[in-house]
C-alpha cells in the first residue's frame, strides 16, 4: 500500500472522472491506496488526454475533494 498525502491525485477532487466508487472513497478516507491502482484524472485542461494517475500522482490543478474540505 501506498501512503497518500495531501496535494496528491488520490484526494484530488479530479481524481477518478468524477465518480464515487469504493476505491475511490477509501482512497480519501484512509489516505492508503494499492501500489497498482490507477484512475482517470478529470482536470479540464487535462480532458482531451484522457491521463490515467496514480493516486500519488500530483499537478498544479490539484483542488481537495468535498470530504477533505475540512482537513
Amino acid at each position: 500500500m501506498q501512503q497518500v498525502e495531501y496535494g496528491q491525485c488520490g484526494l484530488c477532487t479530479h481524481f477518478g472522472d468524477n465518480k464515487q466508487d469504493v476505491q475511490i472513497i477509501q482512497i480519501r478516507t484512509k489516505h492508503e491506496a494499492p501500489e497498482d491502482y490507477t484512475a482517470p484524472c478529470d482536470l479540464p485542461q487535462h480532458a482531451e488526454l484522457n491521463l490515467m494517475v496514480t493516486p500519488i500522482s500530483g499537478c498544479t490543478g490539484f483542488e481537495p475533494a468535498d470530504d477533505l474540505q475540512a482537513d
